[in-house]
């Protein structure tokens, strides 16, 4: 599965469009990273529990991204983007994209 945030993939066209796809997650910290994060945002730097929140959540929503491609029938994802959202609640983390019939141009 190729997952480009390019529109075009130089050396493959685009055989078929299979529409827009998306993977979504909902992260919330446990009271131990909270607390942690509230005392290390009072004195500065980087709120690493947050960070790690934030990767995670990247790489299950890329993962249901690819996911919902192939049950499509495609092989790529063109166009993909990352859109965030954090709340009081949790933290959304939305993967999308086009899913793509590509062919290698020979």
């Amino acid at each position: 599965m190729l997952v480009s945030t390019m529109n075009d993939i130089p050396g493959f066209r685009v055989e078929r469009v299979l529409g827009e796809v998306f993977g979504l997650t909902v992260r919330s910290r446990n009271i131990g990273s909270w607390m942690g994060s509230a005392m290390k945002s009072m004195k500065g730097g980087e709120l690493k529990g947050q960070t790690k929140m934030l990767v995670e959540g990247r790489g299950e929503a890329l993962g249901r991204l690819t996911e919902e491609a192939v049950s499509r029938g495609g092989n790529a994802v063109l166009a993909m983007r990352f859109e965030t959202s954090v709340g009081d609640n949790g933290t959304e983390i939305c993967a999308y994209g086009t899913a793509c019939v590509i062919q290698a141009v020979l």
